[in-house]
């Protein structure tokens, strides 16, 4: 892990996107256990059926995502 991974204060699970506290070991959104501290841009998504983001990005929930996951 790159020292400019380390000072990120989020992780991001690799299903669904979702931006997570450190300290979670379970994805809230989706249940999934694999994350990952490679990525970039966050999204919040106030209403994910109306947002054309979300919709290009597959986000079905409200939260904050990450852009991308590298």
């Amino acid at each position: 892990m790159s020292s400019k991974s380390k000072s990120k204060p989020f992780k991001a699970c690799r299903s669904c996107k979702a931006l997570v506290d450190r300290d979670n070991e379970i994805c809230p959104v989706c249940g999934s256990k694999d994350f990952t501290d490679e990525w970039e841009g966050i999204v919040i998504i106030i209403d994910p059926e109306n947002s054309e983001i979300a919709k290009t990005l597959e986000i079905k929930n409200k939260g904050r995502f990450v852009g991308k996951v590298i």
